[in-house]
């Protein structure tokens, strides 16, 4: 069973946008910042959670991105299903050709954990996961980190001019 990179950078990029949301639209340079995640590999899962209408672009200065939806109204299996993604407890990608082209004999039951799986995090939302305080944590120490980094940006820019 396992959950791709794709599926976590797209729960990990769409919880750090709603943790920053009420500052206005976030850039994908700060979550890609912030989370350690490739700028346009960020690009490649925005324009699929756009898609899915689970955010929305502002365009201009200060522009970004915002969720289209309340936080309490966004759950993680979502987020997974817009990227294509799936956790899949099967061998076969649920095709059914485990065992030379058939059925396993424990193909229905990792079927099953599939699904259990996804109900479970169809019960998490967004605003679940920031009501968190181990989340709130360390969205709190990144943003230290990420405020540093910046303040010692425009310290050198200063230097330099």
């Amino acid at each position: 069973m396992r959950l791709t990179t794709k599926g976590r950078y797209a729960v990990t990029a769409m919880l750090d946008l709603a943790i920053h949301a009420g500052n206005g639209p976030v850039s994908l340079a700060d979550i890609s910042e912030r989370q350690g995640i490739s700028l346009s590999y960020l690009e490649q899962l925005f324009a699929k959670l756009r898609r899915n209408e689970l955010v929305r672009s502002v365009r201009g200065p200060g522009g970004g991105y915002q969720l289209n939806r309340e936080q309490q109204d966004i759950d993680v299996a979502q987020v997974i299903d817009a990227v294509n993604e799936s956790v899949d407890a099967t061998g076969c990608g649920h095709t059914g050709n485990c065992q030379d082209g058939n059925i396993c004999l424990t193909h229905h039951l990792w079927c099953d954990l599939s699904s259990q799986i996804h109900e479970f995090l169809s019960q998490i939302s967004l605003a679940d996961l920031m009501a968190r305080k181990d989340v709130r944590s360390v969205a709190e120490r990144q943003d230290r980190g990420h405020n540093a980094s910046f303040e010692e940006s425009l310290i050198s820019a200063k230097v330099t001019a």
